[in-house]
């Protein structure tokens, strides 16, 4: 609890001067964690590179990239430890950037042709157990059967137990205050093959795994975060099935408790649904990739939103979170300017991009 209170407050001094100075108080980036061979690397890359940018916020994807001690049989390959967090943790410290862990629940429990370690290790777990997996080289983008990405059983008895471990376990190491739990494309949810959800309502179903994470964060005093997609109405905003919802989860936006932060992210267009998101009394940030043009228009959107808001609305606008794709390396070299060409990763410049206004 002391150290949850201490880094409260390191981020709650950082955010009152960047409200003093900053027309909103969080400059982020989401990206990959790296391997452990690039971890000295990357700590110098934040104090030389990201620090100096303006960046406030850094949430790191691990999913099964850590070296779990709670359930060693769910490590991916080539695993960070313990002393290879702490390298990010203290550098983070030392630039008042705070550093939020990711874990992908619910849903992107698989990938292509391969299932993520959760479902490999626990099958008991998956929605969609009679829906398999194509063989390596046979994947089509969905499946004919509409398979995109699996998901567990949120009504499983057992895989909160599971989850839940590692969730307090990558809190702990990271010294964090908070946890990103993706939730992003749940595509599968209260499916006619899993014999505890088919027939709830996909909504109810979808907010219960919502509050049931942030529940249990709380009682640490941790935060959750998502991504917003599932709670955006898909069909009537024209937004469409990916960075909205066809399964009217969205429902969802109206039951779920209101001090989840939803990271709102649209990469086609720069749509303005932050502002849904804040109507809801959800705190909200803008998530552009790696379309430049889209980024600036959103950062404009985002202070016009601010600008524009009422007291009581204003507060619930965060700011600006770039999300990166590719690999954490690529992302380095892209924005070095050393990568190949045909490895140039485009949010390095959408970065840049934001950088330079946050620094006018």
């Amino acid at each position: 609890m002391k150290r949850i209170l201490a880094t409260f407050l390191v981020f709650s001094f950082t955010t009152f001067y960047l409200l003093a100075n900053s027309p909103y108080p969080v400059r982020g980036l989401c990206i990959a964690a790296p391997p452990p061979n690039q971890v000295d690397e990357f700590a110098g890359f934040i104090e030389k590179e990201l620090a100096p940018s303006g960046l406030n916020l850094l949430i790191l994807r691990v999913d099964w990239g850590y070296e779990y001690q709670s359930h060693p049989e769910l490590r991916g390959n080539n695993p960070l430890t313990n002393a290879d967090v702490k390298k990010l943790v203290e550098v983070c410290r030392e630039n008042n950037i705070r550093l939020i862990p990711q874990i992908n629940l619910l849903g992107h429990q698989s990938w292509h042709s391969t299932l993520g370690k959760l479902l490999e290790v626990y099958p008991e777990f998956d929605e969609t157990p009679d829906i398999k997996l194509p063989e390596p080289g046979e994947y089509e983008w969905p499946n004919p059967d509409g398979l995109y990405c699996k998901s567990y059983c949120p009504l499983h008895p057992e895989v909160h137990d599971v989850v839940f471990a590692l969730v307090d376990e990558i809190v702990e190491v990271f010294e964090t205050d908070a946890f990103h739990a993706g939730l992003d494309e749940v595509f599968y949810i209260g499916h006619e093959d899993c014999p505890r959800c088919y027939g709830h309502d996909k909504a109810e179903l979808f907010a219960g795994e919502v509050t049931k994470i942030r529940d249990h964060l709380a009682k640490s005093g941790a935060e959750l975060w998502m991504w917003g997609d599932r709670l955006i109405d898909g069909k009537t905003t024209g937004i469409g099935l990916w960075e909205g919802s066809y399964n009217n989860t969205h429902r969802a936006i109206d039951m779920i408790p209101k001090d989840v932060v939803i990271c709102d992210w649209h990469y086609e267009r720069p749509d303005p649904t932050a502002f849904l998101f804040a109507s809801k009394g959800l705190q909200v940030l803008t998530c552009p990739w790696r379309n430049v043009e889209n980024a600036v228009e959103q950062e404009k959107m985002m202070r016009l939103f601010i600008d524009s808001a009422t007291r009581d609305m204003k507060p619930r606008y965060l700011g600006m979170l770039q999300t990166v794709w590719g690999s954490t390396r690529n992302f380095m070299d892209s924005y070095n300017g050393t990568a190949k060409e045909d490895r140039m990763d485009n949010s390095a410049e959408s970065f840049k991009a934001l950088s330079k206004i946050w620094n006018q």
